[in-house]
């Protein structure tokens, strides 16, 4: 795997939270450093620290907006698909507590569509959207500082159509770490090996008279009908990372025993249950926000629609996790199902087959 692919593993002590710093003025800003992070498409994170060191900084961001036709499942379904920085969903952004995130959003002349971009973890002007109309041919830089620890969705937000824009892949998730890093319940350091980003993406694409999905030469071709179906509220698909089977097979998470993973999962327009067959979430922050303590050994848990959460789980066994929304409707038969390939020992203290399956010769008790 890529060193794209992995977070970066500080060995930087835990620090205390860092005090609110009064209004800093352009100039003051001008001055902090300023560092470029380089966005990978989901599952992965783009490299990062988890624990601050140095003070906060300006950290970058470039991304491209890109209107495209995609297939969501394996018979050839396509979507007219709008997105952020070509995939589905949009990049995870990582930076930590103190820092202002500042946004370079581009809009190339080959789309047909003005859109924007509305950050959960900003405040004032919807998020930044009032400041982020970007029409074809054009960019926008917002800049604003990230003043709460968690996870956070951000999405496209144009007047007048924002839940066509949302469902049809214009979301993502921006993660904002304490400085010091994270911390379980009882205030002791956690720290993670890699980290996942799964975004759940509902889609609603209109059937023809014969009951087959139908395909559009645009996303403008498309509008009418998809918004009778959205209005319906009932999705044709609902799928990790785009794609029905996304990540299974090559697209699968990997870990290794012994190894710790975070998994953000967002999910911009409904409520998702994830749930880890075969494992845990050792801790979990199902609201993403890391100023609230984790839960502990949860089975199953809840995202909100319109946020992000957070779950952390060590892995123990060897073996393929299916990674779903316990919703089992839409995990198996719609598409939110993923997988984790785990590489190690198996550990029989654990879990063993006392007797393989075979003829009945036990007694009733």
């Amino acid at each position: 795997m890529s060193a794209g692919a992995l977070a970066a593993v500080t060995t930087a002590p835990a620090r205390a939270a860092a005090a609110p710093t009064p209004a800093r003025t352009a100039e003051e800003i001008a001055k902090l450093p300023h560092v470029k992070a380089h966005l990978v498409a989901p599952p992965f994170v783009h490299e990062h620290e988890q624990v601050a060191t140095g003070g906060p900084k300006v950290v970058q961001f470039r991304m491209e907006i890109e209107e495209k036709k995609v297939v969501v499942d394996n018979e050839g379904t396509t979507l007219q698909a709008m997105t952020f920085n070509g995939s589905l969903p949009g990049p995870t952004m990582v930076v930590h507590e103190g820092d202002y995130v500042e946004l370079t959003l581009v809009n190339p002349a080959s789309n047909a569509m003005m859109h924007n971009v509305d950050f959960h973890s900003a405040t004032g002007a919807l998020g930044g959207a009032k400041l982020t109309n970007v029409n074809p041919g054009e960019e926008a830089v917002l800049r604003f500082k990230a003043d709460r620890p968690g996870t956070f969705v951000y999405h496209c937000a144009p007047e007048g159509m924002v839940p066509w824009h949302v469902t049809t892949g214009m979301h993502g998730t921006i993660m904002v770490l304490p400085r010091e890093g994270l911390k379980d319940a009882d205030g002791n350091p956690l720290h993670y090996d890699k980290v996942y980003t799964i975004g759940e993406l509902d889609f609603y694409i209109p059937k023809d008279e014969n009951g087959k999905f139908k395909d559009y030469a645009s996303a403008a071709e498309s509008f009418p009908e998809t918004m009778e179906v959205m209005k319906s509220l009932t999705p044709s698909h609902v799928v990790f990372n785009g794609k029905v089977g996304a990540l299974t097979g090559e697209g699968a998470m990997k870990a290794k025993v012994g190894e710790t993973v975070l998994f953000i999962h967002s999910q911009a327009n409904r409520d998702t249950r994830p749930h880890l067959i075969g494992g845990h979430g050792d801790w979990v922050w199902e609201t993403g926000k890391f100023n609230n303590p984790p839960e502990k050994d949860l089975e199953t848990w809840f995202i909100r629609g319109g946020s992000a959460g957070a779950a952390l789980y060590t892995f123990k066994q060897p073996g393929v996790y299916a990674y779903v929304n316990h919703n089992l409707i839409e995990a198996f038969y719609l598409g939110a199902a993923g997988h984790v390939v785990v590489e190690g020992d198996w550990n029989n203290d654990l879990m063993t087959q006392v007797k393989a399956p075979g003829p009945i010769t036990s007694k009733p008790w």
